[in-house]
């Protein structure tokens, strides 16, 4: 194995454990406080409901902020990546995930009557998915961009692994949400980034060759 898909999957594997500790333990906490408060007036069935509820709400929160990046650093490939299919993916990534963000900032005003918060804001209220999911995009991220040797190679090896996180939180969110559209999306994410991330890396493959 390469050293540079050593570094990748340790990332990844870091991502997607602090993931699933995220989403189990913020949902049992908030499955239990309603527990308790209402063991004696609220069915096992509602309780169930309002769980899924809350995976939607936060799953909303961290993947706006996780898109949003993700398109800061298409747009910069947008001007400096040298290869026609790199600048082509970055053109997909920001319509695509463009369009998502629209969706879901229409579905959080109409299921819980406020505007999406800010990334910092949702860290503070939900936890430690609030750091990670601005992992790319930052300005050490975009220095690191704008100064590579050969932009095309580093864009790709950082794509790779943010793309392989939305695929675990979608993967997570279908199993846990009872909303049609919900388990749309979450499809519809695992579907698309898991071609790209399968393209990047024939294209990383190739590329070393």
């Amino acid at each position: 194995m390469k050293q540079n898909d050593k570094l990748i999957y340790g990332i990844v594997g870091a991502l997607i454990g602090g993931i699933i500790v995220w989403f189990v333990a913020g949902n049992v906490a908030n499955g239990t406080m309603m527990g308790t408060r209402n063991q004696n007036n609220m069915s096992n069935t509602s309780q169930g409901n309002m769980m899924a509820g809350n995976i939607d709400r936060r799953f909303i929160e961290q993947m706006i902020p996780h898109h949003e990046s993700a398109i800061t650093m298409a747009k910069l490939a947008q001007t400096k990546a040298q290869r026609p299919e790199v600048k082509q993916l970055a053109n997909n990534i920001i319509d695509s995930q463009g369009k998502e963000i629209i969706l879901m900032e229409d579905w959080y005003k109409t299921w819980y009557g406020s505007d999406v918060p800010k990334s910092d804001q949702a860290g503070n209220q939900h936890g430690m998915m609030g750091n990670n999911s601005g992992m790319m995009g930052d300005s050490s991220d975009m220095t690191k961009l704008e100064q590579a040797e050969d932009f095309d190679k580093v864009f790709v090896e950082e794509m790779i692994p943010h793309h392989q996180m939305a695929v675990m939180m979608a993967t997570m969110l279908k199993s846990g949400t009872e909303r049609i559209e919900m388990k749309k999306l979450a499809d519809d994410i695992s579907k698309s980034q898991t071609q790209e991330i399968d393209q990047m890396q024939q294209w990383l493959n190739d590329w070393e060759k």
